[in-house]
């Protein structure tokens, strides 16, 4: 089954780009982020956080895109936070509306008791509320009446990211000391550490008045960025990747509305050049590359159709003559690659019924994969979308880019009884590499795992897709910290 793509190109970089926008907000403390202390680091000391409210701009290079409201309130149980944040984001060189909401209740000491989030973009809507009891934290994913229920297991108890800045600020940290916590991410409903350090001391410009400041740096992943807080703890700027910024302004200042026409696209900012063009990707055989810049760990590199050698990759495009079975097929418990999941519902009626409308009772896995393929890259309107991937949405709405593809391919897949994952990392377009999201199919007949790309109607996908993390969306937070870093050489192409 081949695909070529090119009607397509232009949306390819958007699947992983919507994640790198979610994870870049909650990085700038927007919207509010749950961080569960980290086992065996001292928690923040307990201090008095700011009250009240602020207004902050956000800007790209100098350029409005956004801003922030936030509010802070005493009450009787501790404290009650509320986060607003509007901007306008262009992927693929569509600007779209993104609004984040986040209000919760803190318990005395800051740590949260529960919290209700909100993302909206001009399609999609993503809401998930949240309580904390004992060790666990109860997730509702979804609007009233239409839930999916998951319970994560949280160990210390968990704060809110609002307010982790500001105490941050607030407490007595020596220059060079700081704490390590972790952040859970309920759009992804993942969990990875960050550090929060203070660098010292340093006078800034705020609103035309000096201030004397404290300066933190937070390391999350690899992606750093830098916070200004009062000496009470209120937070004055930060700055992170991409060159957004965040800064306190009047009120009548942050709504004065974004000017041109949003962020620069993220997609391309995100792109790495490929130092040599390739012609019709389809045709390769075999693709050698050097990788540089990757951190240690934390990617699937090697297995299946890639392997990995001092920085050398090679993959090779599969075939039904030369099957690739790597450990998740040596294993031969596919159990998680058919498990319906909050955002690959593959159990739903909906999903069931649509899955028994494409393939036939007879069709063997193979046939049944290329009819799913052919559906979607048929049927799915192909356009950036900013909001969290959801298989039942995409199937409803029909629209959305390649990690909603990927998402509905897997959720089919499954309500069909073939064992499929998601896998993301780059692909070719145009003289660039994008960061992408596709699929892996275990198909019986064929004797192994096969890649397969909804978007450019490919099984198997051609070897420009460079593997770098197979899972969901909790597991594609490994990618933010490529942003920027990555580089690669091309050595060899066979065709």
């Amino acid at each position: 089954m081949e695909g070529s793509g090119g009607k397509w190109q232009w949306v390819a970089g958007g699947g992983a780009i919507l994640l790198f926008c979610i994870l870049l907000l909650f990085r700038l403390g927007v919207p509010g982020k749950i961080f569960p202390g980290a086992a065996g680091t001292a928690p923040l000391p307990q201090v008095n956080i700011p009250t009240g409210e602020i207004w902050m701009n956000i800007t790209q290079d100098g350029r409005k895109i956004g801003h922030v409201h936030r509010t802070t309130a005493e009450t009787e149980n501790g404290y009650q936070f509320s986060e607003s944040v509007v901007m306008r984001i262009n992927t693929m060189g569509i600007v779209q509306p993104l609004t984040v909401r986040t209000a919760a209740e803190l318990k005395p000491d800051r740590t949260l008791s529960s919290f209700q989030f909100d993302l909206g973009s001009s399609i999609f809507r993503f809401t998930a509320r949240g309580k904390v009891a004992g060790k666990n934290l109860t997730v509702h994913i979804g609007p009233p009446g239409n839930e999916t229920i998951t319970t994560l297991t949280i160990g210390e108890a968990p704060y809110l990211g609002g307010s982790i800045l500001e105490s941050a600020g607030a407490a007595e940290l020596k220059p060079g000391e700081g704490r390590t916590l972790t952040v859970f991410d309920p759009a992804s409903l993942g969990q990875k550490p960050v550090r929060i350090t203070l660098l010292g001391e340093e006078t800034i410009t705020i609103m035309g008045k000096r201030r004397q400041v404290k300066k933190l740096s937070v390391d999350f992943m690899g992606m750093k960025q830098v916070a200004w807080v009062d000496r009470d703890g209120s937070v004055l700027r930060e700055q992170g990747i991409l060159g957004i910024t965040l800064e306190k302004v009047t009120r009548e200042a942050a709504l004065a509305g974004p000017e041109g026409e949003g962020s620069v696209d993220l997609t391309e900012i995100a792109a790495i050049p490929s130092p040599r063009p390739i012609d019709d990707p389809v045709s390769l055989k075999v693709m050698k590359i050097r990788l540089t810049g990757l951190p240690e760990g934390s990617l699937f590199l090697d297995g299946g159709r890639q392997v990995y050698r001092s920085g050398v990759l090679t993959i090779r495009r599969e075939s039904s003559s030369e099957p690739v079975l790597d450990s998740a097929g040596a294993k031969a418990d596919f159990t998680a690659f058919l498990r319906s999941t909050p955002f690959i519902q593959s159990d739903h009626p909906k999903m069931r019924q649509k899955a028994a409308e494409l393939v036939a009772p007879g069709d063997t896995d193979g046939v049944k994969a290329e009819k799913i393929v052919a559906w979607i890259h048929k049927n799915l309107e192909k356009r950036p979308v900013l909001s969290v991937p959801n298989a039942l949405e995409t199937l409803e709405n029909r629209i959305g880019d390649c990690n909603e593809h990927a998402v509905l391919l897997a959720g089919l897949a499954r309500a069909a009884g073939i064992p499929s994952e998601v896998e993301a990392g780059l692909v070719y377009l145009r003289g660039r590499f994008y960061y992408h999201a596709w699929n892996l199919l275990f198909l019986k007949d064929r004797g192994g795992w096969v890649t397969a790309d909804s978007v450019f109607g490919q099984m198997p996908a051609d070897v420009t897709h460079i593997r770098f993390i197979r899972g969901g969306a909790e597991r594609q937070l490994d990618l933010v910290g490529l942003i920027g870093k990555v580089k690669l050489e091309i050595l060899e192409m066979t065709r």
